[in-house]
């Protein structure tokens, strides 16, 4: 699934090619899962709407879409609206030429007066679009959140500090990638209980995460599964990753063998010797 740096990477990309660019029409697919509204608000929300701006909030990509009288008039701007894009886990959103085949599992195609077109491909139909006014997800954003308050989130808690980073309604966009990357680098095991934690341990997480969330979105995001941006392009921290995806090889560190275990369903790499 995309994960923060990856829907950072799609939504900086689709804001410097589409920002100010007019949605002519929308097509969108007969399968019923990606709408989380209507197919028919949908529609009638970004049809003759203006891009004003592209842009990440947790793991969501939301349009901020404006319509102007006399169309391409910067003038008496009104109705704002957004649209709102869940990638699920094999989401992308694609801007190509209208001659490009339509690929198989595509959910939505926006026809733009640039002549282009964005499209929404999703083979496992876990993506969601929808449409919203004022729409804010819940948790804190990791990159803007205060040490203090990052201590207070997790401070505390009894679940294992791996399941209470991918709570979402804790902090939004750390996934299972960037969790055990960050605990890596704490020296945190995954398993251990959040109110094992000390004030110290707390801020090394708070440290580590921000500074793979920040690493990851230079790199343009992890390319282990589908990912890609919005170019079609592939992501390379996958390539600096010290333990997601490298059970059973050497750590890069103390050259201990990577462990995989699984907590709350979900898959944790770490460091016997490197994570206490």
């Amino acid at each position: 699934m995309p994960e923060l740096p990856e829907v950072e990477t799609i939504a900086r990309g689709l804001a410097s090619r589409l920002t100010g660019d007019f949605i002519e029409s929308v097509w969108l697919g007969s399968k019923p899962e990606p709408l989380k509204s209507s197919a028919a608000e949908i529609a009638a929300t970004l049809q003759s709407r203006r891009i004003a701006d592209v842009r990440r909030m947790g793991k969501h990509i939301v349009f901020e879409l404006v319509s102007t009288r006399g169309r391409r008039s910067e003038k008496r701007v009104s109705a704002k609206a957004q649209w709102i894009v869940h990638l699920g886990m094999t989401g992308s959103m694609l801007v190509c030429k209208p001659e490009l085949e339509i690929a198989k599992h595509t959910h939505a195609v926006v026809k733009l007066a640039s002549g282009r077109e964005l499209r929404f491909v999703d083979p496992r139909r876990f993506g969601r679009l929808s449409v919203a006014r004022d729409f804010d997800a819940v948790g804190c954003e990791p990159l803007d959140v205060k040490l203090d308050r990052f201590i207070t989130l997790f401070h505390g808690r009894k679940t294992p500090i791996k399941s209470a980073l991918l709570n979402q309604k804790l902090l939004r966009g750390v996934g299972n990638i960037y969790a055990d990357e960050s605990l890596f680098r704490a020296g945190i095991r995954p398993r251990r209980r959040a109110a094992s934690l000390t004030r110290e341990n707390l801020r090394r997480l708070y440290k580590s995460v921000q500074e793979v969330l920040k690493e990851a979105i230079a790199l343009g995001g992890s390319s282990v599964s589908d990912y890609v941006d919005s170019d079609g392009q592939e992501g390379s921290f996958q390539l600096e990753h010290r333990v997601y995806g490298r059970e059973g090889e050497r750590c890069l560190s103390c050259k201990a063998a990577i462990k995989r275990i699984v907590i709350a369903g979900r898959s944790s790499h770490y460091c016997p010797k490197c994570q206490t």
